[in-house]
């Protein structure tokens, strides 16, 4: 099992097995919910009067929580999520399902490396404080750009670990507890954007406690 491979299947594991508490984890009010109101906040500066609705995927969207809330405002988006463990998906799926019986959101089991969409389909993809799991970030950001329009944006939210504080609960914290993780600088960030062929480069980094840094890149 190749470096890559290792990564995968332990963070699928992983989150396999936490899919069920996963709501409950202290993470959802410290830190998850912060990113997902971040979203909001970003799609509502770029797309100020969208005249059509954005289509929109969430990559590594656990229980579907930032998906059910896009569903659940006046936003002109359609979202859908995807997600390698297979629990996180299904409880995603029951969740939105108890909210609205009748939606036509979907969560798909998938790689990020493979994302199983023709090209051009999004005009948003979104990945939450999953980028530190992915082996190959580089090949995850091409196959991002791959799928999305002209124009379309990417929008990742990792920890901020450019800091003391967020060096300690990332790089050393997360890293000791979850071995196979790899948080980027915001240097780092920029530059596989740019690497990738995303322009109009976005960062922000918010909260003190728990930092985070949110980027967002245009596809050229």
């Amino acid at each position: 099992m190749d470096h890559g491979h290792h990564w995968k299947h332990n963070a699928q594991s992983e989150f396999n097995r936490w899919a069920e508490t996963y709501d409950q984890s202290v993470l959802n009010r410290l830190l998850f919910r912060r990113c997902y109101l971040k979203f909001l906040e970003l799609i509502l500066k770029f797309y100020p009067e969208p005249d059509r609705p954005l289509r929109l995927l969430d990559v590594g969207c656990g229980t579907g929580t930032f998906v059910s809330m896009l569903a659940g405002t006046d936003l002109p988006v359609v979202p859908m999520g995807l997600d390698m463990a297979e629990n996180m998906c299904r409880i995603a799926l029951d969740k939105i399902r108890q909210v609205d019986p009748g939606s036509a959101v979907t969560f798909l089991t998938g790689d990020s490396e493979h994302l199983p969409f023709f090209d051009n389909t999004f005009d948003i993809v979104t990945c939450s404080n999953s980028f530190h799991h992915y082996p190959h970030q580089e090949k995850v950001l091409a196959e991002v750009r791959r799928v999305l329009r002209p124009d379309g944006r990417v929008m990742v939210m990792d920890g901020y670990r450019d800091n003391v504080i967020g060096w300690l609960i990332f790089d050393v914290g997360v890293t000791w507890a979850e071995k196979s993780v790899h948080h980027c600088s915001a240097q780092r960030m920029r530059d596989l954007f740019a690497e990738q062929g995303f322009a109009d480069l976005y960062q922000e980094e918010f909260g003190f406690w728990c930092p985070v840094l949110a980027s967002v890149g245009r596809k050229k």
